[in-house]
């Protein structure tokens, strides 16, 4: 299996930054395309971020400028810097990452549990 564990949560004032860390791990052959979504309360789970083996990046508009995705490929760990955050950004943002293990002919997607970003005055 592989396992994301996504970490860098919390509350912040409006304005302000939090870095997310999601790091992968588990019997890994290879990684292909890793990306961060997010769900608010009522509404259905969107894209933030992604970002290719070739680290090309796509952004939601609703992010771009404000956002940066990156990935450290010898740790198997994408990031998501967030700045500028505003209330509608609050939400639980989700890791996920293409993935093959050793046995595997085809990736397989995979989900961190989530961390919760609030932001509030």
């Amino acid at each position: 299996q592989v396992r994301l564990v996504e970490s860098g949560g919390g509350l912040v004032q409006p304005g302000g930054s939090l870095r997310l860390s999601c790091a992968a791990s588990g019997s890994i052959f290879r990684i292909g395309t890793m990306g961060w979504y997010r769900q608010a309360p009522g509404k259905q789970r969107e894209l933030v971020a992604l970002i290719t083996t070739g680290i090309s990046t796509n952004y939601a508009d609703s992010v771009k400028g404000r956002f940066t995705i990156s990935r450290d490929n010898a740790k198997n760990t994408v990031y998501l810097q967030m700045n500028s955050l505003k209330p509608e950004d609050t939400a639980v943002y989700y890791c996920n990452c293409n993935a093959r293990r050793s046995w595997d002919t085809i990736d397989y997607s995979y989900w961190g549990q989530g961390t919760q970003v609030s932001v509030s005055s």
